[in-house]
């Protein structure tokens, strides 16, 4: 299958942040979620619907050009639910290919990801947001009941980013609309 006809539905990009893990990173926030967690914080990403539908070149252009005039270490991969995507390993991979590294927050348990994906990914927040079990004590994590799997030792030494408590941060980029990221939530 070609670069062009690998299909991904991408509900938002920020092109460069320190929110959404170590580093200066791209995030990208797929649309739909089945798991549907109360008191999730993207509900608005969790309708299975079509938002804009990027290719695979498309996609890799745009992490190259964030790379080059952004210094982006890495990209995170969030949602609605990133392992919907039915061609995620393959992203993960030629990410990897640019000395990019891949971060996965995830609904799902570690146990029930394909082993495609898993080996894909450098650092995988895993499980599903339990809103009685709020995390107030790392950072981006939403509930205690998620773990953190270092799938490669790429972000083993970087641990502190999460588990050190830092005051809240909120980026705020203004394009055609307002991109909230970060560790508060609007309500």
């Amino acid at each position: 299958m070609k670069l062009n006809e690998i299909k991904f539905n991408v509900a938002q990009i920020n092109l460069c942040t320190e929110a959404e893990g170590p580093y200066k990173r791209l995030a990208i926030w797929f649309q739909g979620c089945t798991i549907g967690c109360p008191g999730c914080c993207n509900p608005e990403l969790q309708m299975m619907r079509p938002a804009h539908i990027i290719s695979l070149d498309e996609l890799l252009a745009i992490i190259r050009k964030s790379k080059r005039e952004n210094a982006i270490e890495g990209v995170t991969f969030l949602g609605g639910e990133p392992t919907l995507q039915s061609h995620l390993a393959e992203l993960s991979y030629h990410i990897h290919q640019e000395g990019l590294g891949v971060i996965l927050f995830t609904g799902y348990e570690l146990n029930q990801l394909k082993q495609s994906v898993i080996s894909s990914i450098d650092l995988i927040i895993d499980g599903p947001f339990v809103e009685k079990l709020i995390d107030h004590e790392r950072n981006l994590i939403g509930s205690s009941n998620q773990e953190m799997h270092h799938i490669t030792d790429r972000y083993k030494t970087d641990i502190n980013w999460f588990l050190k408590r830092r005051s809240s941060r909120v980026e705020v980029n203004v394009r055609n609309d307002l991109l909230f990221t970060g560790d508060v939530v609007i309500k």
